[in-house]
């Protein structure tokens, strides 16, 4: 593990080895970058081109004063964790020599190079970045809504939807059943819905003893799924069950009035019901031009400049990144190496070919961690795996390993904060 994440970390900073533009002034000013959306992608993209070419004119364009962290929310669920601990505000991106503008995007006109906000205002660009984040896809599932989630969180961004799903768990009788209904891929933090079942198995296991975790699943296979069902056997025997689309796991449509969830086969009558749906682009991606008919925003993989508008970058859980996943480690990684070829473009050099690292913490306990980490390379258009790069946690590790792990996860979302919004 040692020596795996050592390359890793010298894999990471090659990759952003990029020489500063030698010039991005012209006679008509410092070029401008709007970079929409204020998260793990959006905020290091800003900074980073701050701090490669400090003549940029760089915009964060963020609606919400205070950016809620959808890692280690699902803490917050086990009451570990409160969520004003996932809460951070912008005065370090500010301080970075970052104007930030605490309004919507909603409009953007790529042949007029414009943003305009939901206060009036109007930026100018010669690059754009996009990186919004996810929206729920509302129609993909029968019977669930916006209204639904109110009875049925979804809890997939983080915020009052967290606290909802907290509270509804904290009412709940002992010997109630939570049915989570995980998605299809792709998703936004694909083992986050089997993390979430593990925290709060842990929290039944010492409140509520009598209850019952159960997942309802739209596909068969799911990220780090040995070292899961490994980790619920030891830890939670009985009380999580997981239920895969082949053996009837794929959930036809939910009823907030009864708290019914129903699949192709069953109903379950839930006490509490996590219905995390399936996901897509932030709005203001298809407002832009830059999502298709899937959703997603596709995107050629050296300087993630979208494939249908030139021009414009899409970072992050809102774009296509390959065999890369939707997780915050991914989206801060591609940030950095956008930035680089931003900065570089502008400059009218070929941005370098990057390598990419993601390494992804997901606790079974407190004190149970484990990861999975992965160096990524564009490939004939897509970002594809480097073969034999990558690694995951030992299946057999013992309690010592499992703590060690948990406390590196710790450590990872205080260093990313810290770099992020600090």
């Amino acid at each position: 593990m040692t020596g795996r994440r050592t390359f890793l970390k010298l894999t990471a900073a090659a990759s952003l080895a990029s020489p500063l533009a030698p010039s991005v002034v012209s006679a008509q000013g410092a070029a401008k970058v709007v970079v929409v959306g204020g998260g793990f992608a959006g905020a290091t993209c800003a900074r980073w081109l701050k701090k490669l070419e400090p003549r940029l004119g760089v915009t964060l364009v963020e609606a919400n004063a205070t950016y809620t962290a959808c890692p280690f929310s699902n803490d917050v669920l086990s009451g570990r964790r409160t969520l004003e601990q996932q809460q951070f505000g912008y005065d370090g991106v500010k301080r970075a020599g970052v104007t930030v503008a605490h309004s919507a995007a909603t409009a953007v006109d790529v042949a007029a190079r414009s943003v305009t906000l939901a206060d009036g205002a109007k930026f100018s660009f010669d690059r754009l970045v996009v990186a919004p984040g996810v929206d729920m896809n509302w129609t993909a599932l029968q019977g669930y809504s916006e209204a639904a989630s109110e009875k049925m969180p979804h809890a997939w961004k983080a915020g009052p939807q967290t606290t909802l799903l907290r509270r509804q768990l904290e009412a709940m009788e002992d010997g109630g059943l939570v049915v989570i209904v995980a998605p299809a891929v792709p998703y936004r933090c694909p083992p986050g819905p089997y993390e979430r079942a593990g925290l709060i198995a842990w929290y039944l296991n010492t409140k509520k003893p009598k209850s019952k975790v159960l997942i309802l699943d739209a596909k068969d296979a799911f990220s780090k799924q040995r070292l899961f069902l490994n980790a619920w056997g030891q830890l939670y025997p009985g009380k999580v069950e997981w239920v895969p689309l082949s053996q009837g796991g794929n959930v036809a449509s939910v009823d907030p009035s009864t708290m019914t969830v129903s699949t192709d086969f069953d109903k379950y009558k839930a006490a509490v019901a996590n219905v995390i749906p399936p996901q897509r682009a932030g709005a203001i991606a298809t407002q832009a031009g830059v999502a298709d008919r899937t959703g997603w925003c596709p995107i050629e993989p050296v300087a993630f400049e979208s494939t249908l508008q030139p021009g414009v970058h899409v970072l992050g859980d809102a774009a296509i990144m390959g065999a890369m996943p939707k997780a915050a480690f991914a989206a801060n990684a591609q940030a950095k190496v956008c930035a680089a070829a931003i900065v570089a473009k502008l400059a009218d050099r070929a941005p370098q070919e990057p390598r990419l690292v993601n390494t992804c913490y997901s606790l079974a306990a407190p004190d149970y961690g484990f990861s999975i980490a992965g160096v990524y390379h564009p490939d004939k258009g897509q970002l594809l795996e480097v073969p034999g790069s990558g690694g995951i946690s030992p299946i057999d590790a013992d309690a010592s390993f499992r703590l060690q792990e948990s406390r590196y996860a710790e450590s990872w979302f205080s260093t990313i904060t810290g770099e992020v919004f600090g």
